[in-house]
């Protein structure tokens, strides 16, 4: 049984950034990565804008060393970028050394090339390849294959927008449980015509920058990305003497069961996530610097968020504010991505502006933090919360 849960890498590609480094900069420069469509063809192409990563496909399968002739979707691209970084930095050079896992979160799965080649596939045998990269599995597979991951749990985790969050949840539960002393957890997700078209058609697609917790906000804005984090047990940080990033104190999953969509107006399941993410840190909500909101910029989320926020830490509510319009609501991926920026607000002590806002919600007085913030941080909350009502709460922390 491992005490501790300890983040010792992370690697990240969005729209604001190709690794870490990158995405921190953008973090407290208040750089957005939210831009007119440019690499699909859609008739949605000047309605909506979104979080799109800078390369192509041709350069990220470069990037990798990938032959001409693979069969790699957009979001598996994306993921094994993210995963190779975090490994990096957690500096592990024989990854079956300990019983290592891999989860990984996707809800787009290797859709865009479903629709790049659907009506070629009966007649173009050199499009069929692509068929094999449809389901979820694909990408999470390509990953533990890039990584060498050859024994114990490769998953795949797919609840919508809380998919991610899950994923390291689970990869806390699988370490403090002793059945892994390593788990590779995070999530991707590209861009894609279904994505846009489902989401156009719920209509709360923004035509401008999203606006988190803004009373005149119009929706949000999709974005691609991939984050991944390693998790180790203290056993692994003991034997190898690793540097600790932070710690996976808490976590919480709830279903609100109101709709197929959205959340309920007071954020029941929210509510219920983060009371259990406390009760699993053995935290109260006094204990709490700083919250890494949902934050989506749609009507409902803000309005169900907020309220969640409010029966959870009644008067003492923290800090706290969206990344959202930095890099455009990155579905799946957005529970792991939220989970380096938690760790870098930690690291470096600080709290990132919640871009855009300009006018107060009426429903309620709480504002969100609109100037990048110094203040000694232990602890950050990040919540994720999905369709279906499925809602996450993750707990960060300085100490184990």
């Amino acid at each position: 049984m491992s005490k501790g849960v300890a983040i010792t890498g992370m690697g990240i590609i969005s729209s604001i950034g190709n690794n870490v480094d990158e995405n921190y900069k953008s973090l407290i420069g208040g750089k957005t990565g939210i831009t007119r469509i440019s690499k699909i063809k859609t008739v949605h192409k000047d309605d909506i804008m979104v979080g799109e990563i800078a390369f192509t496909n041709q350069e990220l399968e470069q990037q990798l060393g990938l032959s001409p002739d693979n069969n790699y979707s957009r979001t598996a691209l994306l993921g094994v970028i993210a995963a190779k970084q975090a490994i990096e930095e957690a500096g592990i050079s024989n990854i079956n050394t300990y019983k290592t896992g891999l989860i990984s979160a996707t809800s787009v799965g290797g859709m865009d090339k479903t629709e790049a080649y659907y009506y070629d596939y009966l007649e173009d045998k050199a499009a069929q390849k692509y068929i094999e990269g449809h389901h979820a599995g694909d990408s999470t597979q390509k990953i533990a294959e890039e990584l060498g991951i050859d024994q114990s749990l490769v998953t795949t985790i797919s609840t919508a927008c809380s998919s991610a969050a899950n994923a390291i949840m689970f990869g806390a539960r699988l370490i403090k449980s002793g059945q892994l002393d390593r788990v590779i957890v995070g999530g991707s997700d590209c861009l894609s015509k279904f994505t846009i078209n489902g989401f156009k058609t719920l209509m709360i697609l923004s035509d401008t920058y999203n606006t988190p917790f803004d009373e005149n906000r119009k929706g949000l804005n999709l974005g691609e990305a991939a984050a991944f984090l390693v998790l180790e047990s203290d056993k692994v940080v003991k034997a190898e003497n690793k540097k600790v990033l932070a710690y996976v104190k808490g976590y919480g999953n709830a279903n609100d069961a109101f709709h197929q969509t959205a959340s309920s107006e007071n954020g029941d399941g929210a509510t219920l996530a983060m009371q259990k993410a406390l009760k699993v840190a053995e935290l109260s909500p006094g204990d709490i610097d700083y919250i890494n909101a949902h934050g989506t910029a749609t009507g409902n989320n803000d309005l169900s968020e907020g309220r969640a926020i409010l029966r959870t830490f009644e008067e003492h509510v923290p800090d706290f504010s969206s990344t959202k319009a930095y890099t455009g609501h990155t579905l799946a991926a957005a529970g792991a991505i939220e989970a380096v920026y938690s760790v870098l607000a930690l690291q470096n002590n600080v709290i990132y502006p919640n871009l855009n806002f300009k006018t107060q919600m009426k429903e309620f007085s709480i504002t969100p933090q609109l100037e990048l913030k110094e203040k000694e941080l232990q602890t950050v909350l990040s919540n994720s919360l999905g369709f279906g009502g499925n809602c996450s709460t993750v707990i960060f922390s300085k100490k184990q």
